[in-house]
């Protein structure tokens, strides 16, 4: 449930900083999604008491019109969610790594407990071809499903004892679950969670003041609105720096709870919160200095007309040389690099997209920060073996920090300061062990298929539950049970028959024949 209401509040975070108000229009589509689809898992289940008693399913007509309309909205769904989030597609497929194999058990016992209708129509069936069809498609199916796992990688399935070190963690603007994103306060709260480094951006005000801000304007973490209401969408690069101090950077936390935590803040935290201010770069160091963290930062170009758009790097440059080790900060700016690896040889020279080795090699890369998506176990290797660290971003979910930890990532940039207490992989298992989960599901399964449709056989001919009184249908495929809803003259009137004086949504023939 933590989980899930994350996903919200991400979403809802997604929609302020795109639009610049909040709004659960997430929510609104997982309330809607969950009732159709529920409405549709009834009516399925439904139908599949029906016809595991022989009878024929009448849909109502509301109910083909509710059909329709899941279908309308999923597609809808489906096609407006890949345009918002085009990159999550990826998400599903990493999250299959984790997923499958119990998708795999899942699916199995599924088609198990469907074998329980397709043995009863199947043996009631009065045409070969209809059951050779029936039963081709069915076992088809079932051993496609059998064999999935020879298509299935994970890098948690695996020999024991080559699993890597734990991924460290770096405070995605410090700890945003915590404290206000990008202030004092969130930076010391992930120093006290227990992160190795600290991850933020960079904006150059314009007095030429490096300070910490991750959105273009000031609208959606600051009371710029109040202090400034004709600056509102004015770029955070066009304030000077104490334009910027007059401002309060913890306040929107209080009031919007972005991450569902404000209720577990202490008093002291919330008054500490309520009063938070943009911190500069210089405040941030300092905090990774003292503690031994260290930095890595994304530097944002001011914009044109800027007064400090040229010598921006020389700027953050000479402050980092004035508060922290140079070996402590992740240099992630491309711009100039080799002259900045010239000036500053000790600065960790960080990538922001792949390259080939030999590329990476020239330009003294020693690190990668890539985001999540682009995670594999070979290139993540690959990049080890040359001692390039990799740092995933931004990882929040424990099933992406077990991929990422048996990916052999470094470290990872998060949100979420509770992955400090994995101790362990989900699903860590070694080839033998799946092997033998695998092959014990399939055989379970077989054996159970083999059973009910035994059991019908015997049922259908009369043999041991049943004794002699074998039912035959005028007209249709079955050849037991007749499913008119009236014979005219000694039929019984049927109020589930969607022909009835009284309708109801889904009809249910009774045997006429008593």
């Amino acid at each position: 449930m933590h989980r899930l209401y994350y996903s919200i509040c991400m979403h809802c975070r997604f929609n302020f900083e795109t639009l610049g108000f909040w709004f659960p229009w997430s929510l609104v589509l997982l309330v809607v999604a969950a009732v159709l689809f529920t409405y549709i898992s009834l009516l399925l289940v439904l139908a599949v008491c029906l016809l595991s008693e022989g009878q024929r399913l009448y849909l109502h007509w509301s109910h083909k019109m509710g059909i329709v309309v899941t279908l309308a909205f999923a597609v809808s769904a489906t096609a407006v969610l890949s345009e918002v989030w085009s990159k999550e597609w990826k998400t599903l497929l990493l999250s299959l790594q984790v997923t499958a194999p119990f998708l795999h058990v899942g699916g199995v016992l599924f088609l198990t407990l469907l074998s329980w209708p397709i043995a009863l129509h199947f043996f009631r069936m009065n045409k070969r071809v209809h059951q050779v069809c029936l039963l081709g498609v069915y076992l088809g199916v079932f051993f496609s499903l059998y064999l999935v796992p020879l298509a299935m990688y994970s890098p948690c399935i695996r020999e024991a004892g080559t699993l890597g070190p734990k991924p460290t963690l770096l405070g995605h603007r410090g700890a945003p679950m915590l404290a206000p994103e990008n202030t004092l306060m969130s930076f010391e709260s992930a120093v006290e969670a227990g992160v190795d480094g600290l991850e933020t951006d960079i904006t150059i005000s314009a007095d030429g003041v490096p300070f910490v801000m991750h959105d273009l304007t000031l609208q959606r973490t600051t009371n710029v609105e109040e202090v400034f209401p004709n600056r509102t969408h004015t770029p955070a690069a066009l304030f000077t720096w104490s334009d910027v101090q007059q401002l309060n950077a913890g306040a929107w936390f209080l009031s919007w709870d972005p991450f569902g935590t404000v209720s577990s803040l202490s008093p002291e935290q919330r008054a500490l919160a309520a009063n938070q201010t943009v911190p500069s770069l210089a405040e941030v160091l300092g905090v990774a200095n003292r503690t031994g963290r260290t930095v890595l930062f994304d530097l944002r170009q001011p914009p044109p007309g800027h007064p400090y758009r040229d010598n921006y790097l020389n700027i953050t440059l000479d402050l980092i040389h004035t508060h922290i080790n140079s070996s402590q900060v992740l240099w992630l700016p491309s711009d100039q690099r080799g002259e900045i690896q010239q000036v500053d040889p000790e600065l960790q020279q960080t990538a922001g997209q792949t390259a080939s080795i030999q590329e990476l090699q020239d330009n003294h890369i020693t690190s990668l920060n890539l985001h999540y998506s682009t995670m594999s176990l070979q290139h993540i290797s690959k990049y080890r073996s040359v001692n390039i660290s990799v740092n995933l971003y931004v990882v929040n979910q424990p099933w992406l920090y077990s991929l990422a930890w048996c990916s052999g990532a470094s470290s990872v940039t998060t949100n979420n300061m509770l992955l400090r207490d994995i101790h362990t992989p989900l699903l860590l298992v070694t080839p033998e062990q799946y092997s033998v989960m695998w092959v014990l599901t399939d055989l379970v399964s077989a054996a159970l298929i083999v059973c009910i449709f035994i059991f019908h056989w015997w049922r259908e001919r009369g043999l041991h539950f049943w004794s002699g009184s074998r039912q035959t249908h005028k007209t249709g495929p079955y050849s037991k049970f007749r499913t008119d809803p009236v014979e005219s003259g000694r039929g019984r009137w049927n109020p589930f028959h969607s022909e009835s004086p009284t309708r109801t949504l889904i009809s249910l023939p009774l045997d006429l024949n008593p």
